[in-house]
């Protein structure tokens, strides 16, 4: 299997053969103009859009990648198969890269991230690539022991094929290239903005340590699933419009299934999350921690003590750096550096950039911490470089009131 652990920073290892037949499906729109539009045709792609959007997001999104419902075994197959009449791979396939997003959100080994690869290679880019041919069953070994799901993964253009046919005998050549190619196309660029708009445009209601949005059009067209920022703050909730005004289609229509026994244990955001009173993951801390520390010059910092200190006291206070390890706040503590930021322009900053949450003071302790990590062990001529988040040991922050 391909790792996923590489990351895409580099764009070559992109197989543009591979991309000759997304090409072709957008080419064949043209066939409109020989085959003409009818009524018919345009009723039946508009209607295949709606279905297979739904497909995507009560699917390929709320169930295959998230598990925030239950469904019966024959149900989930019929979700299977709307969803690869899209044409944009297995549900295995699909999950495994979701939930990998969802692991590295936004940064460097995440799949599809406008911050790390760029908007065009997040939006369609990254399809194309040799690292994300395979999949990792490991994520995905819940849906791995259904036998059916398999066979649709070795053969992940079969549904998208039956689904053309049947445009052309219902509708002729209009029902082929307006029924089928218009509607593929349009599902495809309403499923990738959520990759890449939704984390480039829109609001943060939540901190979630990622650039995930909340885009009120995107919901729109995509039934719900531009609430991006919500998703990202409680990923396995089947309702990713959290307010009664956000439009959310395929949870009103998941909830409608429900009452008619189809799907079952919908499982909902917890209230405290809703109303943003919930306490933040390590994870979640530690990313919006460093996105903190990265707006003070941790470079500069350094370069300012080794200036401000001669090589006896840069000497005594890097043995002191070593021998604090996690409190090297306190070794620090008799030194005045104009250029490092004391805690309450850390808290200024942060009330700045981020949304409300209660681990506000958390997230401020860790970003002091990488701020100091960063510039200890201190060197007159090489300062070191900033450590991430990533790179250190988790730790739980601690509130000393530091200054």
């Amino acid at each position: 299997m391909a790792s996923e652990t590489q990351s895409a920073n580099v764009h070559d290892d992109i197989v543009y053969p591979s991309a000759i037949p997304f090409l072709l499906v957008h080419l064949a729109c043209f066939g409109a103009i020989w085959s003409g539009v009818t009524w018919e045709a345009a009723i039946l792609g508009i209607s295949l859009y709606w279905l297979r959007i739904f497909a995507i997001g009560a699917g390929y999104h709320r169930l295959f990648s998230h598990r925030a419902y239950s469904t019966s075994r024959a149900f989930q197959f019929v979700l299977a198969v709307l969803c690869q009449s899209t044409a944009q791979k297995s549900v295995l396939w699909w999950a495994a890269k979701h939930r990998h997003h969802h692991l590295h959100s936004d940064t460097e080994l995440d799949t599809h991230s406008p911050r790390q690869h760029g908007f065009l290679y997040s939006h369609l880019g990254w399809i194309f690539s040799r690292r994300h041919d395979d999949f990792d069953e490991e994520k995905v070994a819940d849906l791995m022991r259904y036998p059916e799901l398999r066979w649709l993964d070795k053969y992940p253009l079969v549904p998208a094929f039956g689904l053309a046919a049947i445009c052309f005998l219902v509708a002729g050549w209009s029902g082929l290239f307006v029924g089928f190619f218009w509607s593929t196309v349009a599902v495809y660029h309403g499923t990738f903005c959520i990759n890449s708009l939704a984390h480039v445009h829109g609001k943060k209601r939540y901190v979630t340590g990622d650039d995930s949005r909340n885009n009120w059009l995107l919901a729109i067209f995509t039934m719900g699933e531009g609430w991006h920022n919500n998703h990202h703050a409680f990923q396995s909730s089947v309702r990713q419009g959290f307010r009664w005004y956000e439009w959310d289609p395929t949870y009103y229509i998941l909830k409608a299934l429900s009452w008619v026994g189809l799907v079952w244990d919908l499982r909902m955001p917890p209230k405290k999350v809703v109303r943003n009173e919930h306490g933040l993951g390590v994870g979640v801390i530690n990313r919006a921690a460093e996105q903190l520390a990265g707006h003070f010059n941790s470079a500069g910092i350094a370069n300012a003590i080794s200036a401000t200190l001669n090589g006896v006291e840069l000497d005594a206070l890097r043995d002191a750096l070593a021998r604090a390890q996690d409190r090297t706040h306190d070794a620090l503590a008799s030194v005045y550096v104009p250029q490092l930021p004391t805690r309450e322009e850390l808290m200024a900053k942060a009330n700045a950039i981020f949304a409300r949450t209660q681990s506000l003071e958390e997230i401020v302790d860790r970003a002091y911490q990488l701020l100091l990590s960063s510039v200890g062990p201190i060197s007159p001529s090489r300062p070191k470089r900033a450590l991430s988040a990533a790179t250190l040991a988790p730790v739980t922050p601690a509130r000393t009131g530091l200054t």
